[in-house]
């Protein structure tokens, strides 16, 4: 069984409130999850990361009996998100100690880790898609939403 997985992250103030959201399709387009997330004092970056993370979550919980490889495609228009994996930063910042080429700390680490511990666990990859793609659109609006209906 293939997911596609469309994750997205907003922030009102960077940092400020923020939200994320993501949805769960499977081979035949058949929503099979719809969630979204706050987060009081955060930034946008780390709510891309923080979709990414509970979308897998929960691939992880409910759908573990049919994780192979690539079999689970992360959409996200977060070059940030989706570079980090198909460019191999990932991989360079762990080797390194968590330390980027110029020798500096790897911004959100806490979150990389757990999100690269997941990917490992599920095989999962990563497409950038524009943000005028329609299901991109939707993550977008519940992403939002969660963050502007933050109390």
């Amino acid at each position: 069984m293939n997911l596609y997985v469309y994750t997205d992250g907003s922030c009102k103030g960077n940092p400020g409130k923020g939200g994320y959201a993501y949805t769960i399709y499977d081979e035949f387009g058949e929503l099979l999850v719809k969630a979204s997330g706050t987060e009081r004092e955060t930034t946008n970056n780390k709510m891309e990361l923080s979709a990414a993370i509970e979308a897998l979550r929960c691939v992880v919980k409910n759908y573990t009996s049919v994780l192979t490889p690539n079999t689970i495609i992360i959409y996200s228009d977060s070059s940030y998100l989706v570079n980090c994996f198909n460019e191999n930063w990932i991989q360079k910042w762990e080797s390194n100690g968590w330390k980027t080429y110029k020798k500096e700390d790897v911004l959100n680490k806490e979150f990389w880790e757990v999100l690269y511990e997941l990917v490992k666990k599920t095989g999962a990859v990563f497409e950038k898609l524009p943000r005028k793609d329609e299901r991109i659109k939707e993550v977008d609006r519940e992403a939002r939403l969660a963050s502007i209906n933050l109390r």
